[in-house]
């Protein structure tokens, strides 16, 4: 009997998956279930909308954005950083070469 409510619940999830267009009210749903104030889940509600309504996404959208900018520019840091080893390298070397010159040609 419990395979066979399993079974049933996975056929529904998987048919009716589509269904659910917006999981807004998700959180303010259990916020209320949860605390049982209906001022937090109206409040976490709204916020959610008015974040939507000023950015046009949603606030995991905007999470996940913020944390492809900073791996983006965490990439970016290290091809500078690298770029910046090269030209150090690149002086030491001349620096080493030109005093190699001058030390061999004093002692000749």
């Amino acid at each position: 009997m419990i395979l066979k409510k399993i079974i049933i619940g996975l056929i529904y999830i998987c048919f009716l998956n589509g269904c659910v267009q917006s999981t807004t009210l998700l959180g303010p749903a259990y916020t209320l279930v949860s605390t049982g104030s209906i001022y937090q889940a109206g409040l976490s509600y709204g916020s959610e909308e008015a974040i939507k309504k000023a950015t046009g996404k949603s606030t995991t959208e905007n999470i996940k954005r913020i944390f492809d900018q900073e791996e983006i520019i965490k990439e970016e840091i290290i091809v500078k950083e690298e770029e910046n080893y090269d030209d150090f390298f690149a002086l030491v070397k001349t620096r080493v070469n030109k005093t190699h010159k001058i030390i061999n040609s004093t002692n000749q």
